[in-house]
């Protein structure tokens, strides 16, 4: 059984212009970023007990120093609080890490995806480029659709003998009752693009983020995919960083092997795609010299 752990950057609204009381508008967030991160299931163990081993000496840590007592559910990382002071400083655990402290565990974080040989996947929705009939909910949706795509493509071509299952942040009710709706549809029916979702099995886990390192892990990987491709900038340290994690088809496939093919852009048409192109094309050339 292969775990996939689930979150989002960005925000689910289309809009390009948001309307204010005033009468003015201000510029919406035009790029939505939906990411996932494998785990074997015999690698849990050791990947969870690696993270918490190291929370659980900071909160000592910080407990010695500064008479505070944390739980676990108190160490939640989030790539937005890690890079806002102000976010950062108002959580109890991130906000008393030295800065030395927070890189080491973010790096121990990406290291989970050497040492697990954990992949990740990408859909990059681009709203510049969506029809005027996509609102939030569908959006969302078909994000959704487009990973559970990614992910059955992965496990055919790796691991044909085991089912995967998907892990996800629980947000609220009606909206993780709107998306296990339309899993079971597709489980049901198949995707868009006639495809049979035969390695996917059971309904989406909706689990509390701040006690899954996964979908912490995804959080991180995720904001750095979004940075990159947000402002041109595939050089950016951080998602240079998880790069070798992203899945590559391998040259036994067919279709044949395409570097990156984890990350899918979406709609056709937008100008990430030649992005997607060029990086492929660096990193083909990068490992044939």
């Amino acid at each position: 059984m292969y775990l996939f752990y689930i979150d989002e950057t960005g925000n689910r609204d289309p809009r390009l212009q948001i309307p204010r009381k005033d009468g003015t508008c201000i510029a919406g967030d035009w790029l939505y970023v939906l990411t996932a991160v494998s785990l074997f299931e015999s690698k849990w163990h050791g990947f969870e007990k690696t993270l918490n081993r190291q929370k659980s000496s900071l909160t000592q840590r910080i407990h010695h120093d500064r008479g505070l007592q944390l739980e676990l559910a108190d160490c939640e990382v989030k790539s937005n609080w890690i890079r806002q002071p102000a976010e950062r400083a108002s959580r109890p655990f991130l906000g008393n890490l030295t800065e030395r402290e927070l890189i080491d565990l973010i790096e121990l974080y990406y290291r989970q995806l050497d040492h697990h040989n954990m992949y990740v996947f990408s859909v990059l929705v681009d709203k510049r480029h969506l029809h005027r009939y996509m609102d939030q909910e569908k959006l969302h949706r078909k994000s959704w659709e487009l990973l559970m795509e990614q992910i059955e493509r992965f496990m055919r071509a790796m691991h044909g003998r085991h089912q995967a299952i998907m892990v996800v942040d629980d947000v609220a009710k009606e909206m993780n009752r709107s998306l296990a709706m339309k899993h079971a549809y597709i489980m049901d029916q198949g995707t868009a693009h006639d495809t049979w979702l035969r390695h996917l099995c059971e309904m989406p886990m909706f689990v509390r983020s701040e006690l899954s390192n996964g979908v912490q892990l995804a959080d991180l990987c995720g904001y750095n995919i979004y940075r990159a491709f947000k402002n041109n900038d595939l050089k950016y340290p951080f998602f240079q960083r998880i790069a070798p994690a992203i899945w590559s088809t391998s040259k036994r496939m067919r279709p044949p092997a395409r570097p990156f093919s984890g990350l899918y852009v979406f709609p056709p048409g937008s100008p990430l795609i030649p992005l997607v192109e060029q990086f492929e094309k660096e990193k083909a050339s990068a490992v044939s010299s």
